[in-house]
C-alpha cells in the first residue's frame, strides 16, 4: 500500500530564528585549536592536543626511548606543562593503538591529571598492564570502544573509531567531529587487505568523510619517504614456515616487537604445527603476550607455552624461543643472551635465530653488535636484508596518496615523524593538488587554529619539549645534569680535598687529589704529584686569612689552576670538584 505525503511548511518564531543564527555566528568565530606536544621532528612520544573553547579532549600519550648521550635516561616522556595549566579544560585522552610511542606517557600523565582514557579492547588491556603497575588501575577510568563507534566528549567533540591495520591489533583512525569543522587523525596506519586477524582497514568510512568534508587531515609520515606498497603482515607466515622446515634439527631463537601480536601468532602458529614448545622471554613480551592471551588476541593449544626455567627438559629441536631485544636494546633480552648474561639461557652453535625487525633509525650499530656476537658464538643468524623476515605497519607513499584521494581535506598537518619526514609528505600532498599555503609542517609546542574561515599557525605558543625518567625521578634530571654525565664519561673526575683552618685559613693537610675515569694513579703518580704541588703554590699566594665566605673564591682558584696544568701536559679537561673542609682549632 502507497501513502501520499503532505509536506507543510513551517515558520519558526522570531526567537528561535535568532537563537540559532547566534549559535551559527559563534561556531564560526571560534576556532579549533591543535597543539602538538610531541611527535613532531622526531619519532615517538606522540600527543596532541585538540582545544575547542573551554574544552580540551587529547589524542594519545606516548614515550621515546633515550638517544645515546642520554646517559643513564630510562624513557623520555613530553612535557605536560600545557594540559596541566589548563587541567579544569581537559575531558579526557583518546587512544589510537597501544604501541609504547602512544600509551608509554599514560601513568606519568594520569599521576598528574586523572581523565578518562578511551581506545579499543586491546589497547586498553595493554593500558591496564601500565596502570597496574604503577598503581592507577582502581582510579582512572578506562572505556573500550570498538572499531565504527562514536563517542562523544564534552558539548564539542564527537569521535568515531574508524577500523584501520597496523603493526598491532585494535588499532583506529580517528574522525573528531567539531563544531568547526571535521579532522580525520589517520593514526599509524597501512592498507593491509589480508591481515592476519581482524579486517582490512575501512577505507570507505574515509571515503564518506571526505564526500562530506573534511576540515583538516592529519596522515603519518614515518615511511612517506619509501616508495609503493608495506607488504602485508601474512606474508611473513609463509617466510617463517620456510625457515621453520629447513631448522628441523635446530632450536629457534626470534627476536621481534613485543606488540608486533600478529607477528607472534604466526611464529606461535609454526611451532604448534611442528610440534615445538613456545617460551617467551622478556619483561615487555611477557606481558604483552599475557594481556593478549587473556584478551582472546592470540589464539594457541594448551601446554604450548613453557617456562625458560623448563627448556632444558625438551631437545633443541622441540624449542622456539620469542624474545624481545630486536632493536638491540642493551638491557633486552637478547643483547643479554648474545652477551653471556642470561641466567636460563645461553646460545649454542647451530641456534637458528631470526630478527624478525629492521632497525629503527639511530639502532643500527646496536643491532649490528648484537648480530656479531651472536654469530661469533656459532649460531646461525637471519636478520632483514638476509631474508625478508620483516614487513612495516606503515604505510608508504602509494598507501598515503590513497587516503589523501579519499579524505581530499581543506588543510593538511603531516604528523609523526621526523622534519624531513614531514616536508618529503608536504611535497606528496602539492603533488595531489594540494595548495601549499593550505598545508602547515608543525613542530612541538606550535598551534593550529581553523574553522571553515581560514587557519592560522602561531609557532612556539605553548610550552613543550622532554621530560628525562631516570629511575623513579621524573623531571629531576635536565640538560645541565645530562651535561654533567656526558663530562664525565668522556673526561672522567678529579676530586681536590683541602683541610683549612676555619680562623686563620691555613692549610692544614692536603691538597688530597683523587681521580676517578682520567688517568691511571698509579701509573701517574709524577703528574698528580706535580698537580697537587701546583695547586699548594697557587693557594699560598692568595690571601687566606679571609673569612669562610671568601672559600668560593679558593675553590674557584683551585679549578683554575689545576684545569690549567692539566690542558698543559694531556690536552684533556676532566671535572674538577674541588673540596674545603673546614677545621676548629
Amino acid at each position: 500500500m502507497a501513502y501520499n505525503r503532505t509536506t507543510q511548511k513551517t515558520t519558526k518564531p522570531a526567537a528561535a530564528r535568532s537563537t540559532r543564527s547566534a549559535r551559527s555566528t559563534r561556531a564560526q568565530a571560534s576556532k579549533l585549536k591543535v597543539i602538538p606536544l610531541g611527535g613532531l621532528h622526531e619519532i615517538g612520544k606522540n600527543i596532541t592536543a585538540f582545544e575547542y573553547e573551554d574544552e580540551i579532549m587529547v589524542v594519545d600519550c606516548g614515550v621515546a626511548f633515550p638517544e645515546d648521550d642520554m646517559l643513564g635516561i630510562d624513557l623520555v616522556i613530553p612535557d605536560f606543562s600545557y594540559l596541566l595549566k589548563n587541567r579544569d579544560k581537559v575531558l579526557g585522552i583518546v587512544l589510537t593503538h597501544g604501541h609504547e610511542d602512544h600509551i608509554g606517557s599514560l601513568p606519568y600523565l594520569l599521576k598528574e591529571l586523572n581523565v578518562p582514557v578511551y581506545g579499543t579492547r586491546l589497547t586498553i588491556g595493554l593500558v591496564e598492564t601500565k596502570l597496574r603497575e604503577h598503581n592507577l588501575l582502581n582510579s582512572v577510568e578506562r572505556v573500550n570502544v570498538n572499531a565504527g563507534e562514536t563517542i562523544k566528549l564534552g558539548k564539542h567533540f564527537k569521535v568515531e573509531f574508524i577500523r584501520s591495520n597496523h603493526s598491532i591489533a585494535d588499532s583506529v583512525a580517528l574522525a573528531i567531529t567539531t563544531p568547526a569543522g571535521v579532522v580525520i587523525h589517520s593514526g599509524d596506519f597501512k592498507i593491509d587487505f589480508t591481515p592476519v586477524q581482524g579486517d582490512p582497514i575501512d577505507l570507505q568510512k574515509f571515503a564518506e568523510y571526505g564526500r562530506k568534508g573534511v576540515l583538516l587531515f592529519m596522515c603519518e609520515s614515518t615511511n612517506v619517504e619509501r616508495q609503493g606498497y608495506t607488504m602485508s603482515e601474512s606474508t611473513i607466515g609463509k617466510i617463517f614456515e620456510e625457515i621453520f622446515d629447513s631448522s628441523t634439527e635446530q632450536r629457534i631463537m626470534v627476536a621481534t616487537f613485543s606488540s608486533n601480536i600478529d607477528r607472534i601468532q604466526q611464529i606461535i602458529n609454526c611451532a604448534q604445527a611442528r610440534d615445538r614448545k613456545v617460551c617467551i622471554v622478556g619483561r615487555s613480551m611477557t606481558n604483552v603476550v599475557k594481556a593478549a592471551c587473556e584478551l582472546g588476541y592470540i589464539n594457541y593449544k594448551e601446554g604450548t607455552f613453557i617456562e625458560a626455567n623448563e627448556l632444558k627438559n625438551y631437545d633443541d629441536h622441540r624449542l622456539v624461543i620469542i624474545t624481545t631485544g630486536s632493536q638491540g636494546e642493551t638491557m633486552s633480552a637478547l643483547s643479554r643472551i648474545a652477551a653471556n648474561e642470561h641466567k636460563l639461557i645461553e646460545v649454542k652453535p647451530g641456534d637458528k635465530i631470526i630478527i624478525s625487525a629492521s632497525p629503527i633509525p639511530g639502532n643500527e650499530k646496536n643491532v649490528s653488535h648484537v648480530i656479531n656476537e651472536l654469530l661469533k658464538k656459532g649460531a646461525d643468524v637471519i636478520y632483514d636484508g638476509l631474508m625478508d623476515v620483516h614487513v612495516s605497519g606503515h604505510a608508504r607513499q602509494e598507501e598515503i596518496k590513497i587516503l589523501h584521494a579519499l579524505v581530499k581535506p581543506k588543510y593538511f598537518m603531516p604528523v609523526h615523524g621526523e622534519y624531513k619526514m614531514l616536508k618529503t609528505h608536504e611535497n606528496l600532498a602539492i603533488s595531489m593538488g594540494m595548495d601549499k599555503k593550505n598545508i602547515f609542517v608543525m613542530a612541538n609546542g606550535d598551534m593550529l587554529e581553523l574553522n571553515s574561515r581560514g587557519a592560522k599557525l602561531s609557532t612556539g605558543a605553548v610550552t613543550s619539549g622532554q621530560v628525562f625518567v631516570d629511575g623513579l625521578g621524573v623531571g629531576d634530571v635536565g640538560n645541565i645534569v645530562l651535561r654533567d654525565r656526558r663530562h664525565l664519561s668522556q673526561d672522567g673526575l678529579m676530586i681536590v680535598v683541602v683541610v683549612m683552618d676555619s680562623y686563620t685559613g691555613a692549610i692544614l693537610r692536603g691538597p688530597d687529589i683523587i681521580s676517578r675515569g682520567f688517568v691511571y694513579v698509579r701509573e701517574s703518580e709524577e703528574l698528580i704529584s706535580e698537580a697537587r704541588e701546583a695547586v699548594r703554590r697557587a693557594l699560598e699566594e692568595c690571601d687566606l686569612s679571609g673569612s669562610s665566605s671568601e672559600w668560593s673564591y679558593y675553590k674557584t682558584v683551585i679549578k683554575d689552576t689545576l684545569r690549567d696544568y692539566l690542558w698543559k701536559k694531556t690536552k684533556r679537561s676532566p671535572m674538577i670538584l674541588p673540596i674545603i673542609m673546614p677545621v676548629d682549632l
